[in-house]
Formats: C-alpha cells, sequence, structure tokens
C-alpha cells in the first residue's frame, strides 16, 4: 500500500529506542507567527515552537474531525503517541497565547 504525505522524524543521539517516523500530509515548512501589543507593536518575547506533527495531529483531530484513531492511523503512530502529540501541541499554543510568545512552526 503506498503512503501518501511526507515521512518526517527527528534524529535522537544517546541511549533509547529511536522515535518512529511520522507521515505529514503537508510538505514541511518554517512559518512564525507574532502576536502584536494594543499600539500594534510586535511582541518580540522568546517564541514557542511547533513540530511538524503536532501540527499535523491537530489538523487531523481539530480541523478535519478524525478520531484519534482514525489520525493516529493515518500518521503511522499508535494512539497514544498521537494523544501525547496533541496534547504537547495544545500545551504550547495555549502557553504562547497566555504569556503573549510567538508561534513558530519549525521544518
Amino acid at each position: 500500500m503506498h503512503r501518501r504525505g511526507w515521512r518526517w522524524g527527528w534524529c535522537r543521539r544517546g541511549p533509547g529506542r529511536p522515535p518512529k517516523p511520522r507521515t505529514i500530509g503537508f510538505p514541511p515548512f518554517k512559518l512564525t507567527f507574532i502576536p502584536f501589543d494594543e499600539a500594534g507593536n510586535p511582541i518580540n518575547n522568546e517564541p514557542l515552537k511547533l513540530t511538524p506533527d503536532e501540527v499535523e495531529a491537530m489538523r487531523l483531530v481539530y480541523f478535519e474531525g478524525l478520531t484519534q484513531e482514525e489520525a493516529a492511523k493515518r500518521m503511522g503512530v499508535s494512539r497514544g503517541t498521537l494523544w501525547r502529540t496533541l496534547s504537547s501541541g495544545r500545551r504550547k499554543l495555549v502557553q504562547a497565547i497566555i504569556e503573549r510568545r510567538p508561534i513558530m512552526i519549525v521544518g
């Protein structure tokens, strides 16, 4: 069976099992969202970095409306891994809103 999409993974050095690559449904890209204050000036705090797998997990579950099981199958990971990825992405987004920090999507 041919899978469509990009395979993404990061390199971990040292002991332990290497992370399993994920299938991403869009080409990896770099993008930064910068918040502005009430006067219209950009806020230059330390950015929070979202990984492509966090963006893809949120896209599949919250934008396309798939169940976690369906999204995990599409990404080629377990449901538990997808749940942890969603949790990490949500936490980063909320932290960026509360602390008024830029959001950087790294490719």
